[in-house]
């Protein structure tokens, strides 16, 4: 049987040049609904398989073409990892010593027992389930720790925003992120381009609705010397700046229409000609573009073109607005009010219970924007000073929230005051709210806190 276009719907790959193998093992697992593809030939398996594929491999191991230690050591060099359970008919135990010692998961003999290969199989699965859990638990510490832009927040639409960049951010497709003022557009930008293979080339943001009509052509592609009147030198545009790495398109629905079939262009052929200038210079870029405002709705005015959103939509990185990530903003509102009072040089005193009412209540129309500002204010002026007339009086519980929203988000705000408080200390925050220490877990478990994030809160 030939090989699929595709081996991410199957969970064991077996290779074999005998094919009833292949079929008898394929019949075994399914009816265990583990999903299986046997194959006769072993070239091109090793291409075929990825570090995120979520499967085992089955190979025998005398094979006229490839044999399976060799097959095995192809596959290693792709991933490590990844379990390869190893088949013969001749088998002795020298052979098997060596295979295990090369780095095969195990080693069996033909005829296996069907209970026995069953067994070996789901620990394989099992194991290569939990590599793969870590590997993404190491990533997202390793985007969590490193220098530059971070996304913090557990909420839905956040983790479903976050998958959308990682699935992309090593590809050179271009982007389109879409969110209300202040939600941090061009944060996530960045955070695209930092955590990217162009993190050393660099990153060019440029806002389309602050430059003049007349001006916004040469600043995106560039003008020779004596191009127009008041160009006496050579000017390089963003793009040829951003050459190699990111540039970063903010307020795009700003465009001109004229400018728009040119940019629309340059997005196809990957190549620019500065103003006054023949010659085409090659792109190696990806492109993120921004927008406030439903492009679509645009397209219908007639106020941008359509062909432009097909380009620039390829891939659409929603960010939600903060009224829709409630239970961020504390977190948020830490991590701002940290920065300012490392930037201040002032201490870090820690919410009461109103403030973080007030807090997780409001509607944020200014977004991450408007509570980092609140989150400066409080540090510099103090919290009776800042939350006074800034968010409005002091609002009731929003009322679109259920009274089990409302619940749940006043005892989210106590057990985080106590944390607080305590510098994260578990003995002392149960003690403090009188709970047994497997129900502040559960609860600090339920609302996704971290005691470490309240350690020296107020140093």
């Amino acid at each position: 049987m030939s090989l699929p276009n595709s081996i991410q719907d199957y969970s064991v790959l077996i290779i074999d040049d005998e094919p009833h193998i292949g079929t008898v093992l394929v019949q075994l697992f399914e009816l265990e609904g583990i999903k299986a593809f046997a194959t006769t030939d072993p070239k091109g398996i090793a291409k075929l398989l990825d570090r995120d594929w979520a499967g085992v491999v089955i190979s025998d191991v005398n094979m006229p073409q490839l044999d399976g230690i060799s097959l095995m050591q192809q596959i290693r060099q792709q991933d490590p990892d990844l379990p390869v359970v190893l088949l013969t008919g001749f088998g002795d135990i020298a052979m098997a010593v060596n295979a295990l010692k090369q780095g095969a998961y195990d080693f069996l003999e033909k005829p296996f027992n069907n209970e026995h290969m069953l067994d070996v199989v789901k620990r394989a699965l099992d194991k290569r389930s939990l590599t793969l859990e870590n590997r993404k638990l190491k990533k997202e510490l390793e985007s969590h720790n490193v220098p530059g832009p971070r996304i913090l927040g557990h909420s839905v639409g956040i983790l479903r925003m976050r998958h959308i960049i990682d699935q992309v951010i090593d590809t050179p497709a271009d982007v389109l992120i879409e969110g209300e003022t202040g939600t941090g557009k061009e944060l996530v930008a960045r955070y695209l381009h930092d955590h990217s293979s162009r993190n050393q080339a660099n990153f060019v943001a440029i806002n389309c609705g602050a430059i003049p009509e007349n001006l916004i052509e040469s600043e995106l592609f560039g003008a020779e010397a004596g191009a127009f009147t008041g160009v006496d030198k050579l000017r390089i545009g963003k793009f040829e700046y951003a050459n190699g790495g990111t540039l970063f398109l903010d307020e795009i629905e700003s465009t001109p229409l004229s400018l728009q079939v040119k940019l629309l262009r340059v997005l196809e052929d990957r190549k620019v000609e500065r103003l006054g200038s023949n010659k085409s210079i090659h792109l190696d870029i990806r492109v993120i573009a921004a927008t406030k405002v439903d492009l679509k709705s645009l397209c219908d005015t007639g106020e941008f073109r359509q062909d432009l959103l097909y380009r620039l939509n390829l891939v659409t990185v929603p960010i939600p607005p903060l009224r829709d990530r409630r239970e961020d903003i504390p977190l948020l509102f830490l991590h701002f009010a940290r920065m300012a009072s490392a930037r201040y040089h002032k201490a870090l005193i820690a919410l009461n219970a109103e403030q973080n009412a007030i807090l997780t209540s409001h509607d944020w129309p200014g977004n991450v924007r408007e509570l980092r500002n609140l989150a400066e204010r409080y540090v510099l002026l103090g919290g009776e000073a800042a939350f006074a007339g800034s968010l409005g009086n002091a609002p009731s519980l929003h009322t679109s929230m259920s009274l089990l929203q409302r619940v749940e988000f006043f005892e989210r705000v106590l057990i985080e005051e106590a944390l607080s408080h305590n510098k994260g200390s578990i003995k002392q925050t149960m003690e403090q709210l009188e709970l047994p220490r497997k129900t502040l877990y559960d609860k600090m478990r339920k609302y996704d806190l971290d005691r470490k994030q309240y350690i020296n809160a107020d140093e």
